[in-house]
């Protein structure tokens, strides 16, 4: 049963957004020219459920590359009004475009001489007229079964937010690295903007030379927690990398004994990286493909400088 009420609610939306589809057109190229152009924020109102949709797309375009964010009309006409400078535009939503708390400040906004997109179902509605451009939100029926709770036009609303958003990023040649410069704490910014230096350990490395026996190799692995020594000549360059993995195949073999040296049981040509500027991404995928740990960090003389460790970049988020 509720299954079909929910697929019913989906069809009405969908068809919503399908609808709009088919008649939206210069007001978008308007709108996305004007914003384009002006030298400030563009400000976004609303109240109600119009409210709740214009905090998300200004949240939306601020996290695209336009400066946006939103004010409520009531706060507006209490002082916010404050917040809207000469060279800023407003997007002022409100489906029937009559909201009396909008209307109050609409003339006010018009005082500043700025541009006013207006989103409404009705053209010839107070926000219609005042409004420089307008962008319609009308649908023909509402998924709510009374035609009460906005839920069409809501959807419609955002997705149109949406549909603004891309077109300016378009317009502003918005690429992936600036997305991730406004999002340095999500999966892509972690991709994009953090570097093996970042990551890397270099205290307390379980570091051992080349005449060290098995047996101590084995008491600085466990002391280091990596899992891994690190084998280096006199001078601190890197020989050869000592694993669990190693250790495990070494004790499957006739002449294992604890008193040889760990080099002996080692990976003599351990793989390593002398680019600590390199993306800990591209890291992680060398770590991958070579089906290894531990990464070791050397400088131009192949010194051993630090290692990384691919819980380190798991912990990380780096995906």
């Amino acid at each position: 049963m509720y299954a079909k009420i929910a697929k019913e609610v989906l069809k009405t939306e969908a068809q919503a957004l399908l609808d709009a589809a088919q008649r939206v057109g210069e007001e978008i190229d308007a709108a996305t020219k004007t914003i384009v152009s002006i030298k400030g924020k563009l400000i976004v109102t609303g109240v109600g459920k119009s409210g709740l949709v214009g905090a998300k797309i200004a949240a939306t375009l601020a996290s695209t590359g336009t400066p946006s964010f939103f004010i409520h009309p009531t706060e507006a006409m209490h002082g916010d009004l404050g917040m809207i400078g000469k060279d800023d535009a407003v997007l002022a939503i409100s489906y029937s475009g009559e909201s009396e708390e909008l209307i109050k400040i609409l003339p006010h906004i018009k005082r500043f001489d700025i541009p006013l997109i207006g989103m409404s179902a009705d053209k010839s509605s107070t926000l219609g007229r005042y409004s420089d451009i307008f962008i319609s939100i009308k649908v023909q029926k509402e998924a709510c079964p009374l035609q009460a709770a906005p839920t069409s036009s809501t959807t419609l609303t955002m997705a149109i937010g949406d549909a603004l958003a891309v077109c300016l990023m378009n317009k502003r040649g918005f690429k992936k690295e600036d997305f991730a410069s406004f999002h340095p704490g999500g999966a892509l910014g972690k991709r994009l903007f953090v570097k093996i230096s970042d990551l890397m350990r270099t205290d307390n490395l379980p570091i051992i030379d080349e005449e060290t026996r098995l047996k101590e190799a084995i008491v600085e692995m466990t002391r280091g927690k990596l899992g891994n020594v690190i084998i280096s000549d006199k001078e601190g360059r890197l020989k050869a990398v000592l694993s669990d993995g190693d250790l495990r195949r070494a004790l499957m073999k006739e002449e294992f004994s604890l008193q040889k040296r760990a080099i002996e049981f080692a990976s003599k040509n351990p793989k390593k990286c002398s680019d600590t500027q390199m993306l800990a991404s591209d890291a992680l995928k060398m770590i991958e493909d070579h089906k290894i740990q531990l990464l070791v960090i050397v400088d131009e003389n192949d010194k051993i400088v630090g290692a990384l460790h691919i819980h380190d970049l798991v912990e990380a988020g780096i995906k």
